[in-house]
């Protein structure tokens, strides 16, 4: 591999653009079936854990009976990673969240708002105009598919049973020391 494809993956993952935009199709996609917000920057970030990580999202879909939703995955794309989580007490995690949510909110792309301690968030109009055209570009086709098929699988659980059944179906998640990078 070339130095050069190196840094360019290494610029990707510090882009907070590339990011936002992955967080604007994958609530893109949650909004889809129902125009309810996403309760909780945590099940965001379990959700974007399948998003990023197509091979977790492909054992989830088989684990489900999902077959042929798994198929759509193609076997090169499932040994990449988008971009790396960390292990974290309530399941993979990445410090950023709350900043690319904060993000999205002072760009007008969501809303979020408190309902007991949980944070939901809400796709705007103009997140949705955003979200759908990068849904068209083909350089987020793959991302955008994705995000459709993890909501398919988990869209409907909250987030501490979206946690447990991570743990279940990718149980060497738990054995991995809290802070580490997650490599599966």
């Amino acid at each position: 591999m070339s130095l050069k494809i190196v840094k360019l993956a290494s610029e990707v993952e510090q882009s907070d653009n590339f990011h936002l935009a992955r967080l604007l199709i994958l609530l893109a996609a949650a909004a889809r079936t129902s125009n309810k917000p996403l309760q909780g920057i945590m099940k965001l970030a379990k959700m974007d854990f399948l998003l990023r990580y197509p091979n977790c999202l492909a054992r989830v879909l088989e684990d489900q009976g999902k077959t042929a939703l798994a198929a759509k995955i193609p076997k090169e794309e499932r040994d990449t990673i988008e971009a790396k989580m960390i292990r974290f007490r309530y399941g993979p995690w990445d410090s950023r969240y709350r900043k690319w949510v904060s993000l999205l909110v002072a760009k007008g792309a969501c809303t979020t708002y408190l309902s007991g301690r949980t944070v939901n968030v809400k796709l705007t109009e103009l997140g949705a105009k955003i979200a759908a055209t990068l849904q068209k570009k083909l350089e987020f086709a793959e991302l955008a598919s994705r995000g459709k098929l993890v909501n398919t699988a988990v869209g409907t659980m909250g987030a501490t049973a979206l946690k447990d059944y991570i743990y279940r179906v990718i149980p060497e998640i738990v054995s991995m020391r809290w802070g580490d990078n997650i490599e599966i």
